[in-house]
């Protein structure tokens, strides 16, 4: 094994803040301010919270098996293979959205540059959607983050340590600069309306739509490097925590940031009146630091590129894992012998990409998507983890969580709440992409003939409920979050609390052992050498 390519801590925080810190810092501030105020700032705390619950599941399992694509196994190993591969597959159709939305970004910033020599960049966008001039220039960025991920683990941590640390530099500067051009904390109001201009539920709204969630979301980058980390059992878990709490600071610290150095003059219609194209560069021009708004517009290249050239890594590796899970061509499987890559599951990643941004061209319409399918993937995390420690009691635990029976259902709650904020008919047609993937694991059960299709599909039947019921939920729910109102808000969020608790409860009971999960143990047992010998 390549020893000295082992990622280390400082490498592993790097490369998971490469992947936090992306788009999302560069339009999250404006969207989340626009839909709820100053009280956006509750926005990435409730973000931030959510996602920190979900992952901390994910540290007691991916220490139990710290392998490439994890991320997308774990759920096989306690329910089997149908559970595992809408999981993986939700995963997967989130991991292939991150590429183009990245791409995107960088190509809307850069349709906006105000200098006189880039004029043809003005023709990339067109009324938020990107152009097919623009499109051509997408795709180029795809194949760079692709080309970059192309020959080696080394390559990658050398370019995303580097661009990290510029990354979390340059929100730093922001708002450093932009507070001491003009600080207005009366702009958070004196009352409960002038804070809440717009009520509360836009408060919950703006975490899945304004790209909030979707900013927290690159935690597992950590999880899906596991083989290739250096003292996993320490680092996978460290790692988490520490890019979590750094991204989340600077988050908060934007968002507080963009709210008290708005000019009063600019509220004037207010919060819902602000109409940025590029938010940070033009409340810099707007507060004559021109430099400023220079260097924004270089990060908001910069910021893009490093997640985009991140997370072909983690789609490759999602692919790869799928195909060891036996539901994709075993070509998708092959590692590159000389650089240890997954080199076939990049290319087809970045094929897949480009159709993916051909049908959605925007930056927002990207963004819902993807984080309503990244947290149909992590529902089965706090179920997979739980179930765990009912049918695997002696699996060799290196971190074994204090708190996971309270925090597990807690997460699958929050983690519920947030797919129904994502509004109709965002629900409907992300689990609609979801199922699309149903015909490619029928063909494979065929080829097997259907081995364990039928016990597979009973361990299965509670997140197809489930899924139902959010589809219904979210039709028929609160008008805030664009339902019927034959379930009024808040008393629809009390409603998805507790029946979404009822489907974890019959999930938890759901899990079996199959083959796959006594491959987990022996995977189980080999590693846990190894983190020893580490």
């Amino acid at each position: 094994m390549h020893t000295h390519k082992k990622i280390s801590l400082f490498q592993l925080v790097m490369l998971a803040l490469g992947s936090l810190i992306g788009s999302g810092w560069l339009f999250g501030s404006w969207e989340a301010a626009k839909l709820a105020g100053p009280a956006a700032i509750l926005s990435w705390i409730i973000g931030g919270l959510i996602i920190g619950s979900i992952a901390y599941n994910y540290i007691e399992i991916g220490t139990m098996f710290p392998e490439s694509g994890g991320m997308s196994k774990y759920a096989q190993y306690s329910h089997g293979s149908f559970l595992g591969f809408i999981a993986a597959w939700a995963n997967w159709v989130s991991l292939i959205t991150i590429i183009p939305i990245e791409a995107v970004a960088t190509v809307q910033y850069m349709s906006s540059w105000p200098w006189a020599w880039a004029r043809w960049t003005h023709g990339f966008l067109s009324h938020g959607t990107i152009t097919t001039a623009g499109l051509f220039v997408v795709f180029l960025i795809i194949i760079i983050f692709t080309l970059l991920n192309y020959w080696s683990v080394a390559i990658l941590t050398h370019f995303t340590s580097l661009i990290s640390i510029f990354k979390i530099g340059m929100p730093l500067l922001t708002v450093i600069l932009l507070t001491a051009s003009g600080f207005h904390p009366a702009n958070y109001g004196t009352s409960w309306h002038s804070f809440f201009p717009y009520g509360t539920a836009p408060v919950l709204t703006a975490t899945s739509v304004a790209g909030i969630i979707f900013s927290f979301d690159a935690f597992q980058t950590a999880i899906n490097m596991g083989s290739e980390i250096a003292h996993p059992k320490r680092n996978i878990g460290l790692g988490i925590t520490l890019s979590l709490l750094i991204s989340g600071v600077i988050y908060i610290l934007l968002q507080s940031t963009f709210i008290t150095t708005m000019p009063a003059a600019s509220l004037a219609h207010g919060w819902h009146g602000l109409n940025f194209t590029s938010p940070f560069a033009d409340l810099a021009i707007l507060l004559g630091i021109h430099w400023l708004s220079v260097l924004l517009y270089m990060d908001a290249f910069v910021s893009p590129f490093g997640t985009g050239v991140s997370f072909v890594a983690s789609t490759a590796r999602a692919l790869y894992a799928m195909a060891g899970n036996r539901h994709l061509p075993k070509a998708l499987g092959q590692l590159n012998l000389k650089y240890g890559t997954p080199r076939i599951a990049m290319v087809v990643s970045a094929v897949l990409s480009m159709v993916m941004v051909s049908l959605f061209r925007s930056w927002s319409l990207l963004a819902t998507v993807l984080s309503t399918a990244t947290l149909v993937a992590y529902l089965t995390g706090p179920v997979t983890a739980v179930s765990l420690r009912h049918i695997g009691q002696n699996l060799i635990r290196p971190i074994r969580l204090k708190h996971l029976h309270v925090i597990a259902p807690i997460s699958f709650i929050l983690a519920s709440l947030a797919i129904y904020w994502a509004m109709w008919p965002t629900t409907i047609q992300v689990i609609g992409i979801i199922l699309l993937g149903l015909p490619i694991y029928l063909y494979y059960e065929w080829r097997m003939q259907f081995a364990e299709t039928k016990q597979a599909f009973r361990a299965s039947w509670w997140l197809i409920g489930y899924l139902v019921f959010i589809t219904v939920m979210s039709y028929i729910g609160g008008q805030p979050f664009n339902g019927r109102n034959w379930i009024h808000y808040p008393w629809d969020q009390l409603v998805i609390a507790i029946v979404s608790y009822g489907f974890y409860r019959w999930g938890v009971r759901s899990a079996i052992i199959t083959a796959d999960f006594k491959k987990a143990q022996v995977l189980n047992q080999q590693t846990s050498g190894k983190l020893e010998d580490d």
